[in-house]
């Protein structure tokens, strides 16, 4: 095989094609906490990271409450941290489930980790 070439790579909760395998990550066993952090909003908030990749390292597998930087705001399991983006499971309280989903970590303008 030549570099560069061959399947993609996969997400890590879906299953492998090639051996069959279950996913090495998913989503958390429940629901999120029922209330958000109180230092979630952000400024001047002890606890609240700087949005660096490497800080969500701490946060992997772990409730962690988001803050985009259009004022939307929801639960979210990290799963894969990558140079500029993180990976995981959003929380969706009206369907009462977690969908997947990746997030550039230039939309995020705080997070905080349970």
């Amino acid at each position: 095989m030549f570099p560069g070439f061959g399947p993609p790579p996969r997400p890590p909760w879906q299953p492998d094609p090639w051996t069959g395998g279950a996913p090495t990550e998913g989503p958390p066993p429940g629901p999120p906490p029922a209330v958000p952090p109180p230092s979630a909003t952000g400024v001047g908030a002890p606890g609240t990271f700087a949005v660096d990749p490497g800080a969500f390292r701490r946060c992997l597998n772990r409730y962690t409450y988001v803050t985009l930087n259009d004022g939307r705001r929801f639960w979210f399991w990290p799963v894969f941290i990558g140079r500029t983006s993180v990976a995981g499971y959003r929380w969706r309280p009206r369907q009462f489930r977690w969908v997947y989903m990746g997030i550039d970590t230039n939309q995020i303008r705080f997070f905080q980790c349970s």
